[in-house]
């Protein structure tokens, strides 16, 4: 058994008369996944019998976007849908998957594993059902982390390599990439609706329990936590590969995008990072001096505040902030300044070489001041020229 596009098979007006059944799916909510088949009998048809489970040979079959349709025959898929369109339902050929080119790239093979392909042979199916899955993507799946998830922090620039805790907040889609799995794995025979609160949760769950070996190939790759919400595009791939085994490859479905509202660490692990850079800073005697310098400020207005105390306090708060760590802001400044590297001076021309032109005069550049004559020079063949090659031998000028 298997589908022609209706347009193919048609001839004129007698294919409408032939037509059974007309079976098509209305618009689908964002919240239903899967949903059955309903039969709208034509007006020309001869079938009266309305049987809900049984497809009349020669039965229309409408698909729409963002749908995939699929027939199942005693419990077994035996054909499937994608491409927009109407098909005519025949039980005397093979199955034929029209994939849309929006499915799974392993549908067919899929399909070759758990399908039932047979031709019609006598005897008509007892139970035949036409499901509908939502093939668009589902937005609006709301994450957050209860408890802080491990993440490594890398900065080369300093020379840091730890970890530290961080909560993440955000959104989610998904998509079902191959409804033959969904409905062997997850759906099988529903009545009418299958919703996404019945999967949600498990879904939610499990991206959670994913998340702390997806922020690892995240840190690997360089990637501050601070900036993770500009990176959603290589999050959602580095979940996709840790979630190909249970969402993919067991229920046909993917991950579309993963986006980050808020990522924050804990107050004491934002503290240690800072206070870490802070001190990797001060290697730099500049950096320290100017530090420095900015606490010996704070000394003296602390110290001129004191109604007490006055500005003999304030000289002596500035002494005391400069000797607490051992040096003065000007030994610091001067050990920046060793540590510049020194400037280069600026290459030397060469001095031009005299020579002395057929008039006396001893001349540096190409023609002589006094009489215009070009300069001479004598080739080792012992030819005298002016150009730069020799007309007796080819030689070169020399420089």
């Amino acid at each position: 058994m298997g589908l022609i596009k209706a347009i193919t098979g048609a001839t004129g007006g007698i294919l409408a008369d032939q037509w059974k059944e007309y079976f098509y799916c209305e618009a689908m909510d964002a919240d239903v996944l899967v949903t059955k088949g309903k039969k709208k009998v034509s007006r020309r048809s001869s079938n009266k019998k309305g049987d809900e489970n049984i497809i009349t040979n020669g039965s229309i079959i409408a698909v729409a976007d963002g749908q995939c349709m699929i027939i199942v025959d005693q419990g077994k898929v035996v054909d499937l849908c994608a491409e927009p369109g109407e098909y005519t339902y025949d039980q005397s050929t093979e199955p034929s998957i029209f994939d849309g080119g929006r499915l799974a790239d392993n549908i067919k093979e899929v399909f070759g594993n758990i399908g039932k392909r047979f031709t019609f042979g006598g005897e008509a199916p007892k139970d035949q059902r036409i499901y509908y899955f939502n093939t668009k993507e589902l937005i609006g799946n709301k994450y957050g982390t209860p408890s802080a998830v491990p993440f490594r922090v890398v900065d080369p620039n300093v020379g840091l390599d730890v970890d530290i805790s961080i909560r993440c907040f955000g959104e989610y889609s998904y998509r079902i990439t191959n409804p033959m799995l969904f409905y062997t794995n997850i759906c099988g025979n529903v009545d009418e609706d299958y919703t996404r609160d019945n999967l949600d949760g498990q879904l939610k769950t499990e991206l959670m329990t994913a998340l702390q070996p997806a922020f690892a190939k995240i840190s690997a790759m360089g990637i501050r936590y601070s900036a993770l919400p500009g990176h959603t595009m290589e999050l959602a791939s580095a979940l996709n590969e840790v979630l190909t085994a249970k969402w993919k490859d067991l229920r046909g479905v993917e991950i579309v995008s993963f986006g980050v509202s808020s990522v924050k660490a804990s107050e004491e692990d934002e503290e240690m990072i800072k206070e870490l850079q802070r001190n990797a800073a001060f290697r730099n005697p500049n950096m320290a001096a100017a530090h420095l310098v900015g606490a010996q400020a704070e000394a003296m207005k602390a110290a001129a505040s004191n109604p007490n105390a006055g500005a003999a306090m304030a000289f002596m708060g500035m002494n005391m902030a400069g000797n607490a760590g051992g040096a003065n802001a000007q030994t610091l400044f001067q050990m920046g300044q060793q540590m510049q590297p020194a400037p280069q001076a600026a290459p030397a021309q060469p001095v031009a070489a005299e020579w002395k032109c057929s008039c006396g005069s001893v001349n540096t550049g190409k023609f002589c001041p006094e009489c215009g004559s070009p300069r001479e020079w004598k080739c080792t063949c012992g030819s005298v020229n002016t150009g730069k090659f020799c007309p007796e031998c080819g030689a070169k000028k020399p420089q």
